[in-house]
C-alpha cells in the first residue's frame, strides 16, 4: 500500500530480520487475489491476498495482517486470508496485528518474528517505522505539491523515485539527514510558481486512497491537469490515532476532526473510514477547496453510507464532489474522462466565483 513496505522494511532489519517486498501490486497480483477470493469481497482483500501469495513463492517465511475491532469486515479478512492461504498449500507461518493494540500490538509482534524479548531493541525499531512512516507521507505530499507545478512533464516523479532509492539504502543512520537529502533530491524539480492549480482533497477507503495501483493513479493523472492533490487519509494520520501515545501527540488528530466536524450528517461511528469520510467533506469546505474526490472499493459498506450522506452535504456546503467506485473491472478511459469532466467543472467554477467578486 503506497510506501508503507518501505517504512516496514527499514524496520524489520532493525531487528535483525530480513523483510522480503514483493514486487509492487499488478495486474498479476490482482488475478491471483481474484482467483482465491469470493466474488463479492472488496478490492483490498484481493490485491493483499495477491501480495501473500507473490510473496510466499518469493521465499517468504512470515506474513503479517492486520484485524480490526470495529464494524468494518476488515475484522474478518485476517481470517479468511489464513484460511484461503492454507487451502492452496502454503505454509507459511501468519501472524495478525490488532489495529487499535497500539504500541503494545507492535511489540508483541517483534516479539512473535524475532522469538525474544528486547525491550530496548523493539522499542527503537517502532520509533524507527513511525518516523520513516512520516517521512514518507511528507515526502509523497511534496510530490504532489510539485506535480501540479512542473514545468517538464514527470521531472517530479523521477526525482520522487530517486528519492526514495536513497531512503530504501538507508547509506545515512540518521533520519533527519536522511530526509534532508531526500528533499534536496526532489526538489531538484523545477516548477511554474506563477501557474494557477487547482487545489482538491482525496479521501475514501484507506488502502484505495493511498495505493497508486488501486486508485489507478489518481494522484498522478490529476497532478497531470495541473491538480494539487492532498491525501486526506493517510497512514501517518492513522498512526496518530490508533498507535501514537496521547501524550506524543501534536494538535487534532484526524479521528478527532471527524467527531467534532462530521456532525450533525454523522453522529457516531459506523465502520472503516467513513465518519473520517464525511468530516473531510466539510473540512474541505470550510477551506475552500476547489474540490473533493471521493474513492472506495465496490461493496464496502461504509463508504457506501458516506456517499449516500453526501446529497445532503451538497445542500449545505458548496463544494463539488466526484465519488468514484473502484473493482477488477474499472476501465482507465471511463475513470479518466470522468476526471476532466471533474476538472473541467472546478475550472469553471473557480472563474465564476472569481467574476462575482
Amino acid at each position: 500500500m503506497g510506501t508503507i513496505s518501505i517504512a516496514w522494511a527499514a524496520a524489520l532489519q532493525k531487528l535483525g530480520i530480513e523483510a522480503y517486498v514483493p514486487p509492487y501490486t499488478s495486474k498479476k497480483t490482482l488475478s491471483l487475489g481474484t482467483k482465491h477470493s469470493p466474488e463479492a469481497i472488496c478490492l483490498p482483500y484481493k490485491l493483499i491476498l495477491g501480495n501473500f501469495i507473490e510473496a510466499i513463492e518469493g521465499g517468504a517465511d512470515y506474513v503479517a495482517m492486520i484485524s480490526s475491532p470495529g464494524i468494518c469486515r476488515l475484522g474478518e479478512y485476517g481470517s479468511c486470508i489464513k484460511n484461503a492461504l492454507t487451502d492452496l498449500g502454503y505454509d507459511a507461518k501468519y501472524i495478525e496485528m490488532r489495529l487499535y493494540d497500539g504500541v503494545k500490538g507492535m511489540y508483541r509482534f517483534a516479539q512473535e518474528t524475532t522469538g525474544k524479548n528486547a525491550p530496548v531493541l523493539f522499542l527503537r525499531a517502532i520509533i524507527h517505522v513511525i518516523r520513516m512512516v512520516f517521512l514518507l507521507d511528507d515526502l509523497d505530499a511534496r510530490l504532489n505539491y510539485l506535480r501540479a507545478r512542473e514545468v517538464n512533464p514527470g521531472e517530479a516523479e523521477k526525482n520522487f523515485n530517486k528519492a526514495l532509492e536513497l531512503i530504501k539504502e538507508g547509506r545515512t543512520p540518521s533520519l533527519k539527514k536522511l530526509k534532508k537529502e531526500a528533499f534536496a533530491i526532489l526538489n531538484r524539480t523545477e516548477t511554474d510558481k506563477t501557474r494557477e492549480v487547482l487545489h482538491v482533497d482525496l479521501t475514501g477507503e484507506i488502502y484505495i486512497v493511498n495505493d497508486a495501483f488501486s486508485n489507478q493513479n489518481i494522484v498522478a493523472e490529476l497532478g497531470k491537469m495541473g491538480v494539487h492533490v492532498r491525501r486526506s487519509l493517510t497512514v501517518s494520520s492513522f498512526l496518530k490515532d490508533a498507535i501514537i501515545p496521547e501524550i506524543f501527540r501534536k494538535g487534532e488528530t484526524h479521528l478527532q476532526r471527524a467527531f467534532r466536524m462530521a456532525k450533525p450528517y454523522l453522529m457516531r461511528d459506523i465502520g472503516g473510514d467513513a465518519l473520517e469520510c464525511v468530516s473531510d467533506v466539510a473540512y474541505a469546505d470550510a477551506r475552500g477547496i476547489d474540490g473533493l474526490v471521493h474513492v472506495s472499493p465496490f461493496t464496502c459498506m461504509p463508504e457506501i453510507m458516506s456517499q449516500n450522506i453526501f446529497p445532503k452535504m451538497r445542500e449545505d456546503l458548496d463544494i463539488p464532489i466526484l465519488p468514484l467506485i473502484m473493482d477488477e473491472q474499472t476501465g482507465k478511459a471511463g475513470y479518466l474522462t470522468r476526471l476532466e469532466a471533474f476538472v473541467d467543472l472546478m475550472k469553471r467554477r473557480k472563474r465564476k466565483m472569481k467574476q462575482c467578486k
